[in-house]
């Protein structure tokens, strides 16, 4: 997958949900702004939702180890 540019502010609000889904506290409006978020970058980069998904969820998650 190609290195996708992703705004800082969309990496903070996935570790805030990856935070959140590590103690067992997930909510629905962290992941909804975690989507929306994704969603808006996705169609304002042009790309597919699901490839930022994906780089964001990288990017976070192999850091948080």
């Amino acid at each position: 997958m190609a290195d996708i540019d992703l705004p800082e502010d969309l990496l903070d609000l996935e570790r805030r949900a990856w935070a959140e889904q590590q103690a067992g506290a997930l909510t629905v409006p962290t992941a909804l702004a975690v989507q929306t978020a994704i969603t808006a970058h996705a169609t304002a980069a042009g790309l597919s939702r699901y490839a930022v998904e994906m780089a964001v969820k990288k990017a976070v998650r192999s850091v948080a180890g």
